[in-house]
Order: C-alpha cells, then structure tokens, then sequence
C-alpha cells in the first residue's frame, strides 16, 4: 500500500513552489486543494506523513496514560515520575546538536532510517518492565533515537515549497493528525475496561509491529534532500556554524527554552491531576484529547496559510499566550464540562502554529524557523536549539514532581503560567521576521 501510494507521485526533489501564484479570486476551498497538491506531490512529505500516521495512531493510545501507568503498575510516585521524564528530556539533549551535524555532513536520509532503528528498541523493553527503574535503559535508549530528529526536521523544511512554507507545515501537521483522532479515546474505553497493564501492553505490541513496517518504508523510499557543490565542510567548521545564526534565532532560542521548561514542569502530571484530582474517567480523559485533536487538525492548515499570508510572528504570539493559560486553567476547573471547555481553547491556540513544545512546534514556529535558515545549515542549528532548550528543561519535570509533592499540586501550574507568558512576552516585543525567506 505505501510503495504503490509513493511510486505514484510526482516527485519534487528540490521542494520548489509549484504552485505558482494564484488568482486573487480563488475560493478558499481551491486554495486547500492547491497546497495539499504541491505538498505532497513531493515524495519525501509523503513518505514521512504516511509513517508518521502510522506511528502516532499507535503511540496516541498509550501515551496519555503513561504517566498512570508508571504510578499504578510500575509503583512510581509523582517525584518519581519527573525523574523519568528528566531522564529523558536530559539524555536527548546529548543527541541534538549531533544529530544536526551528521544531517548537514552526511545527508538527512540515513540519520533517519538509523535512529527509526533505535525506536524499535523502547516499546520492547517497556514491554518487559515490571518496575519503574527497569524503564530507564529503554530512556535512555529512546533519547538516543532522536539524533536524527533534527534531520526529520530538515528534511521537511527542505522539501516543501517556501513560498507556501506555513500551509505546507499545516497541512502536513493536518494529515498527520488525522489518523491518530480518535486514539485517545479509543485508548481511554481500553484503559477502562482491561485496566492499565493489560491496555497499554496491548498498545505497545501494535507500536512495535508499526515500528517495523515505517522502518522499512523509510530505508525503502525516503529521498536526500541535501546536495552539496564541492567539498564537505569539516565537523569543526560545521560546529561553529551552529552559533552563526541570526539574532532572531537567538531570542527563539530563549523563548523556547522559557516555554519548554513551563510545559514540561506539569505536563507529566495532567492527566493525573485530571484523574485523580478533577475525578475523570480514562474514558472522559481521552475523549477530551479526541475533541482536542480535531479542532488542532481542522485548524492547523487554516493557521498555516494565516501565517503565509499574515506572517508568522502574529501566530505564534497567540500560542504562546493562550497554551500557558489554558494549561494553568485546569487548576480552576471542578468538572468534566469546565475541563473539556479550557482544554478546546486550548487545541484552537495550538492550531494557530505557534510551538507549544518549543522548537518542535507548531506550522508557523517551524516556517519561522525555516525562513531564517539557510537549507545547508539547518539540521546543525535545528539540533542546537534543541540541545540549548534541553539543557535548560531537563531537570523542569523533576522540579515539578518535587513541588507537587512538597507544596501543592497546583504550584507547579502557577509557575509554569508566569514563565509561559513571559516567554510570551520575549517573543513579541524582541523576534522579528525576516524580509526575505530562505529557500
């Protein structure tokens, strides 16, 4: 089914824009179509949605209940559970600016088919676990697959068209998103019936078959997309470039990290604040991130081509200052209704493209990004924003564990809406867009 969707494409090896310009008179509806077109008749974008899909429908169904599942069945209390999520965020760092470097040295294809590889590892050994300290190894292993996150990233960049850069991220933020909908949900009805081992054991034998078939797809038909004239440059030069960047780059970074270490100080806790302290069921929980997914998907090509035709900066400073406060919002609520309520406003600021995780964020954060980097650089400094942001965050989790435990589980969430609006703040009165976009 994949090699037969692929080998029908038109492949757009360069990532140009094909679509050309378009009539000012065209519906909105022919606009969709147009941008859904262009993207992905490129066979890179087509490869990754479709293996994408197929691993997020899979990793959707557990993973709002993996935090549940490491307090109720591995034995792990809530410090506990930062310090894994510590773990990992800490141990990923070590692999982004290298990550970058190979990308830009050795191409974006083959340092994504090798850390695929390594994400087959992970569900295995999770699945073997019968105490928390045996998910560590499976950590730290997980964190080392994401080297070649930052060619994932690049890759992407590289291959969709420029002038159409913000729709191009949304609609493939769209497509992606479509499949995994109903998962949470479904995981939720799974988790309620068969309880937590025997639900997330089930999910994770289906995440290990779906590892396989996308590393195969990807070592079959993924396609580099960087091409050099005349010599390589030498790890060293390609080391220091990671710090040639322009000053807009320099505020994300600081946003990001702001942003990053707000999100991660309570997001290994809400579903547990959710259950355990609002009083929803796995059910109700999951059905709320159902709803949530459907308007992020709806909505996030239509905040894509806003951030084309608007720019970027308005976007994402809409995300940046709704994502913080929704997030906090659970504190106040009492209720399924007022938890469902503050949770969909929320999905509507995540749609809007502004990266709720960072540097790995949303349709208009990414072309942002994007239009600032040369291609030829931007797996290195992709990767250096992801090891700046994590060298930042990675103790945030445990910090929040720590306060939740000591003090108040709120207390975590107070903090992390005064560092998200600050990094708010940040972004808006010093980033700055570019006059003229990188190809």
């Amino acid at each position: 089914m994949i090699s037969s969707l692929i080998s029908s494409q038109t492949i757009n090896r360069d990532g140009e824009d094909i679509g050309g310009s378009r009539a000012q008179g065209r519906s909105m509806s022919s606009s969709f179509r147009d941008v859904i077109r262009n993207v992905f008749s490129n066979r890179n974008i087509l490869v990754i949605s479709i293996t994408t899909s197929l691993w997020s429908i899979c990793n959707m169904s557990w993973r709002p209940y993996w935090s549940l599942y490491l307090k109720h069945v591995l034995k792990a209390s809530i410090p506990v559970v930062g310090m894994l999520s510590m773990i990992q965020s800490s141990s990923q760092l070590l692999f982004q600016l290298p990550g970058g470097i190979l990308a830009d040295k050795f191409g974006r294809r083959r340092i994504i088919v090798y850390g695929t590889v390594f994400r087959l590892i992970p569900p295995i050994i999770y699945l073997l676990a019968t105490t928390w300290v045996h998910v560590i190894p499976a950590l730290l292993i997980s964190a080392m697959a994401s080297i070649y996150m930052p060619a994932f990233n690049a890759i992407i960049a590289d291959s969709l068209p420029h002038r159409q850069r913000g729709a191009g991220y949304g609609a493939y933020r769209m497509i992606t998103s479509l499949p995994r909908i109903f998962m949470p949900f479904i995981g939720g009805i799974v988790m309620d019936m068969l309880g937590y081992e025997e639900g997330v054991r089930v999910f994770l034998f289906a995440t290990i078959f779906a590892s396989i078939v996308i590393i195969i797809a990807r070592a079959k038909f993924l396609e580099e997309t960087l091409v050099r004239e005349g010599r390589s440059r030498s790890a060293r030069t390609t080391f220091t470039s990671a710090f040639e960047v322009p000053r807009t780059i320099w505020v994300m970074m600081v946003v990001a990290t702001l942003g990053g270490f707000a999100l991660r100080l309570v997001m290994p806790f809400m579903s547990i604040y959710a259950i355990e302290i609002i009083g929803l069921t796995n059910t109700q929980l999951g059905l709320v991130q159902t709803l949530g997914s459907v308007i992020s998907t709806l909505l996030s090509m239509p905040g894509g081509m806003l951030s084309d035709r608007f720019g970027r900066k308005p976007m994402i400073l809409a995300t940046r200052c709704i994502t913080p406060l929704t997030t906090w919002g659970i504190t106040i609520v009492k209720n399924f209704p007022q938890y469902l309520t503050v949770q969909l406003i929320g999905s509507v600021g995540a749609a809007l493209g502004g990266g709720i995780w960072g540097f790995a964020g949303g349709p208009a954060w990414q072309a942002l990004v994007a239009d600032l980097i040369p291609r030829e650089k931007r797996g290195t400094i992709m990767g250096t924003i992801g090891t700046i942001t994590g060298v930042v965050g990675a103790p945030s989790s445990w910090i929040g564990g720590y306060i939740w435990n000591n003090y108040t589980p709120q207390m975590p969430f107070n903090i992390s809406l005064i560092l998200g609006l600050l990094a708010a703040v940040i972004f808006g009165l010093f980033v700055k867009e570019p006059r003229k976009r990188e190809e």
